[in-house]
Order: C-alpha cells, then sequence, then structure tokens
C-alpha cells in the first residue's frame, strides 16, 4: 500500500503544475477573453447600479425565499415574465485594480486541495510500484473530475453559457493531464 504521505512531491508539484498551465491557458491563449459578454451601454448600467451600494454577494432577480408557491404568485410570474432575469455576482470594489494575489493564492490551494485528494484515491486504489499508465489514467480521471464537473451546474441551473463551461472542462482535461504527469512519475516503486 502507498501512503498518502509518500505522495507529498506529486501532490505539490501537480499543484504548481495545474497553477503554471492554467496561467498559460488564461493569460496567453485567447479562447477564454470572450467568455463574458459586454453589456450594452455598460456605462449606463454601472452608474444605473451604483446608486444601490450592493455589497458583494450572489444575487437573483426576480428573487423570493418563500419557496416554491411563491413563483406561482400572478406579481413573481409578472416580474419573471418582464425580465430581465439575471444571476449576478457582485465583487468588492477595485477588486480587478487591486491586484490578483489573494485570488492567485486562493487557485493555487484549490490546486492544492485536489491533488491531496486525488492521491488519497490514488493511494487506496493503486499499489506501490503501480505501471506509470495506470497511475496516468486513474489520476487523470479522478483530477480531470474535481476540476471539471463543478462547473456544470452553474449551467444546468443558471443558465451560464455552455461554450464558457465546455472550454472550462477542456482545460480540467489538461490539469487532469498535468497532475497525472507528475503522478505517474513520481509514484513510489
Amino acid at each position: 500500500m502507498v501512503g498518502i504521505f509518500s505522495l507529498w512531491l506529486p501532490i505539490l508539484l501537480g499543484a504548481v503544475g495545474v497553477f503554471v498551465a492554467s496561467s498559460v491557458v488564461h493569460m496567453l491563449l485567447p479562447y477564454h477573453r470572450k467568455d463574458f459578454q459586454i453589456l450594452p451601454d455598460e456605462d449606463g448600467v454601472m452608474e444605473a447600479l451604483r446608486r444601490f451600494d450592493l455589497p458583494p454577494g450572489d444575487y437573483l432577480t426576480p428573487c423570493s425565499h418563500a419557496g416554491m408557491d411563491a413563483m406561482k404568485d400572478p406579481a413573481f410570474k409578472a416580474k419573471a415574465e418582464a425580465g430581465p432575469l439575471l444571476v449576478m455576482t457582485v465583487l468588492p470594489k477595485g477588486s480587478f485594480t487591486e491586484g490578483m494575489g489573494k485570488t492567485m493564492a486562493a487557485w493555487f490551494g484549490f490546486c492544492l486541495l485536489v491533488s491531496f485528494f486525488t492521491a488519497y484515491a490514488a493511494e487506496l486504489a493503486l499499489p506501490r510500484g503501480a505501471d506509470y499508465m495506470a497511475v496516468f489514467r486513474f489520476v487523470a480521471t479522478v483530477s480531470f473530475g474535481f476540476y471539471a464537473l463543478g462547473a456544470l451546474p452553474r449551467s444546468i441551473w443558471y443558465k451560464a453559457s455552455w461554450s464558457t463551461t465546455l472550454k472550462s472542462t477542456a482545460d480540467a482535461f489538461l490539469y487532469g493531464c498535468v497532475t497525472a504527469g507528475f503522478f505517474g512519475w513520481l509514484w513510489p516503486a
């Protein structure tokens, strides 16, 4: 049996490798640049929302906390039919101009978490001295699942763009392969 602590190096290198790969994907490759659309009259929409001084958080409109029965109310139905229907995240002011340090640190922490749980699954399923390709296939599958599957509910429930979700799923395939490469290479003999 392989102990989880003997996998500290592939855990760390898998996280570093995904962090670097994701930086290349998002900073150098152009295919994520249009994941979000620009609002018509962006300045006007921002000015209109600014007066509400919305605190950071997730918003849905129209929204009811009274349960499913409230959605049957004619007033709620009228609001929903008149639109617009929005799912919106308000970020803290200055989030884009103050740097990405905290966000990048949180992303790296997530990459470490994925590598750790992938290692845990792999050490339960694979013996010491397992063949490189056996390790690669298993680790790629598990880590791909961690990186990819969380994005799907946003498209299912909140109608987030399927093209963006599919691009993120393709990224997850790359991240799974990067993670698997390090685990396969450094799997204990």
